[in-house]
């Protein structure tokens, strides 16, 4: 049984070519048009609300409400709505909400710190952007360091201590770590001497010879500063040699006996200076005290 089939009119826009070529007239359909006539009055709306267009040399400042905010410094700052007067008044809210744990911070030992979860927590959550904006660039994000210039900081190896007051030494009034070269003071044969009997102090093993010899170069020398059990002075900041631990030389990355004795060679031959700046007047007592608490906890200090 066939159907019949209601034919639409197919409208076109009255054009023709070569006799019955036409241009069909298809409209966009309601939707579209709907949407895209919102789009326009949102436009609109946009304007007049925020700063938008340009003016002359100016721009239209919109007719949201002004926005009030204090500054870092205590300056008080009113402005028509902008992105960046909100951020800043919200990063004003922000100081206000945190102001009651910096002040318990500030008041609280470094004990108290440690025994209360909700200031400890607080204090890593700051510590952490402090770290990343006045620290990581030479102690990397993680405070892994970079061998041969800037210490680890999170392997429990501490050159100039690793309580809460020497750490704090160190961030507040800085350091200057130096060890002299001996190329002008040893010959080539001590100084290969005295690496061998550096490296047997860390269970490598060294010609006995090489040793015994090195031992007595050390005793002359290196004792006066790393200590005659070589453990290294934190009043000095002299490494403690026979942890393993490597600040300088990478003895763990290199590879064969020799080849980590030459390395070390080099090190006694030319000497190493390192320096921490001083951070007492860039950062407030409060922030040295977080910052502290935080390498502290980090390395698992002392």
């Amino acid at each position: 049984m066939s159907k019949d089939k209601s034919q639409k009119t197919v409208q076109t826009t009255g054009h023709a070519w070569d006799g019955d070529l036409q241009e069909f007239n298809n409209p966009l359909p309601n939707w579209w048009l709907w949407a895209f006539y919102a789009t326009v009055v949102f436009a609109i709306i946009y304007w007049i609300l925020y700063p938008t267009l340009p003016l002359g040399d100016t721009y239209t400042k919109g007719v949201m409400n002004d926005i009030t905010y204090t500054t870092e410094d205590g300056k008080t700052v009113t402005t028509h709505w902008n992105t960046r007067a909100l951020f800043e008044k919200e990063m004003q809210e922000a100081r206000e909400a945190q102001a009651k744990y910096v002040e318990q911070l500030s008041q609280a030992s470094y004990q108290e710190i440690q025994a209360d979860p909700e200031q400890s927590g607080f204090a890593f959550s700051k510590a952490k952007v402090l770290f990343a904006d006045n620290c990581a660039a030479c102690h990397q994000t993680g405070g892994n360091g970079v061998m041969g210039k800037y210490p680890n900081l999170i392997d429990d190896a501490w050159l100039w201590g690793g309580s809460f007051e020497q750490i704090e030494h160190s961030i507040r009034e800085g350091r200057q770590g130096n060890m002299p070269g001996f190329k002008g003071q040893l010959s080539q044969e001590q100084i290969s001497d005295v690496a061998a009997y550096v490296l047997s102090l860390s269970d490598r093993d060294m010609d006995t010879g090489e040793v015994e010899r090195g031992k007595q170069v050390f005793d002359t020398n290196c004792a006066v500063c790393h200590g005659e059990d070589a453990r290294g002075k934190t009043s000095m900041g002299s490494a403690n040699l026979t942890d393993s631990i490597w600040t300088i030389v990478d003895v763990p990355g290199t590879a064969g006996n020799q080849a980590k004795k030459e390395a070390v060679m080099k090190l006694v031959r030319n000497g190493v200076s390192r320096e921490m700046p001083a951070w007492k007047e860039r950062l407030s007592d409060t922030e040295i005290k977080i910052l502290t608490f935080y390498v502290h906890e980090m390395g698992g200090g002392n």
